[in-house]
């Protein structure tokens, strides 16, 4: 997958000012429901080319982001070079190294959809280990679109079975889950890091 996002790079480095505006405006348009600002530490799973790193540290957020695309964090850094970010080369399917409970939020943008079962099972586990109080996922709700559909269907992830599942399967492994649909076919999943419910399930496993 690195590979793949390696050769993209550049062309999501053309819309990094896109993404940067539409990151504002779901921020903005939640500060009701969620305000980031209330919280000091935030790292980014999946950062890419750092358009939500740097919306997010002009919110005043200590922000870290990693990828394991080095050429999307090559742009990353260009991009944000008058933004306070730390950004890392580190795949989150392995052990990222930071100690537990680092962060006070972890979240992961459309990054979710493109990894089957039992390696989004890894990432939560992992964003799980090194926060402290939510794990975040703003990603593809229910719904369909024609483009969407086409585009996944060549990035061949697990799009078409987590739109079906991941609330499901996010409430079964936090204890809780809260959905805030943002637009059409986007929406932000925020669980609740409960820390001894999970010690609990992982020892009735």
């Amino acid at each position: 997958m690195s590979k793949l996002f390696n050769k993209i790079a550049p062309i999501y480095g053309m819309f990094f000012d896109f993404q940067v505006k539409q990151y504002q405006r779901v921020l903005d348009e939640i500060e009701k429901d969620f305000s980031f600002k209330e919280y000091d530490e935030i790292i980014d799973i999946g950062c890419g080319t750092g358009a939500l790193c740097s919306v997010l540290a002009k919110k005043g957020l200590i922000v870290t982001g990693v990828d394991s695309a080095e050429k999307m964090l090559s742009i990353a850094v260009e991009k944000t070079k008058n933004d306070d970010i730390k950004f890392i080369k580190e795949n989150v399917l392995d052990k990222l190294p930071f100690a537990d409970n680092s962060f006070d939020i972890s979240i992961a943008s459309f990054v979710a959809h493109g990894l089957k079962a039992c390696d989004r099972n890894l990432m939560y586990a992992e964003m799980e280990r090194i926060t402290k109080k939510y794990v975040i996922f703003y990603d593809y709700n229910d719904k369909h679109a024609i483009l969407t559909n086409i585009v996944e269907f060549l990035e061949q992830g697990d799009y078409f079975n987590f739109i079906k599942v991941i609330k499901t399967e996010l409430k079964e492994y936090f204890g809780n889950i809260k959905v805030i649909n943002l637009d059409k076919r986007a929406a932000l999943y925020i669980c609740k890091i409960n820390k001894n419910v999970m010690k609990e399930s992982e020892e009735n496993e």
